[in-house]
């Protein structure tokens, strides 16, 4: 997976991550499981989410939305500028960097659909199916308490898999401590509290996907003191 960073630049945190992992940016303004069917009913405050199709992913600890967030036209349009408006690099050290356009139009449409406001994004490439991110939670100590993720993405379609932390490391595991989602072009992933307390989440190899994948994970970070 490579990083990249905005090409005109300075809010926006890079670094290099391992062989076979994605490359990612990070800006910022202030420096039984069971997936439940479709259905027309946003989470939150309904009035920013009207025409949008929902689906609901409920469990023990387990609280995400999943929706279709932008056309394919209008989806193939971001993927294109965010090719097209960063480089890639590697190396270790970080350097702050400022918003790009694209990404602050990615942030007011979730701000729109969601009611929810973000202050920094994470953003990964995955070069093809071959970059992949092992099981992980988002609990840094800057996130916000008790604020969801936004994961928006853009390309190839990939597998996402959500691991109840009672079941790792245990051959079989609890029925349903497992959830597999794909995570298709322009879609949205809300990764609400407690999700992220509860659930370890995966993006794995898979060998036959050869195009490439963009995320966006749209965060609250608290301000530094």
């Amino acid at each position: 997976m490579d990083r990249f960073l905005q090409k005109p630049a300075p809010g926006v945190l890079l670094g290099k991550t391992g062989k076979q992992k994605p490359t990612r940016v990070e800006a910022g303004e202030d420096g039984g499981m069971a997936e439940k069917r479709p259905r027309r009913e946003p989470p939150g405050d309904t009035s920013h989410q009207a025409g949008l199709s929902w689906r609901q992913i409920r469990g023990e600890g387990l609280n995400c939305d999943y929706t279709i967030l932008f056309g394919k036209a209008e989806a193939d349009k971001i993927f294109r500028e965010l090719e097209q408006d960063v480089e890639y690099f590697t190396g270790l050290t970080l350097s702050p960097k400022p918003w790009l356009p694209v990404l602050e139009r990615i942030r007011d449409r979730v701000s729109d659909v969601t009611g929810q406001t973000f202050n920094f994004v994470l953003v990964n490439r995955y070069k093809d199916g071959c970059d992949h991110i092992g099981e992980h939670r988002d609990d840094e100590r800057e996130l916000a308490p008790r604020t969801p993720i936004a994961s928006v993405s853009f390309g190839a379609c990939r597998d996402f898999f959500f691991r109840h932390k009672a079941s790792r490391g245990k051959p079989g595991g609890r029925l349903g401590d497992t959830v597999r989602l794909q995570l298709a072009h322009g879609s949205l992933l809300m990764m609400n509290h407690p999700t992220n307390t509860h659930w370890y989440h995966s993006l794995p190899v898979r060998k036959k996907v050869l195009a490439p994948r963009v995320n966006l994970t749209f965060r609250k970070i608290l301000p530094k003191k």
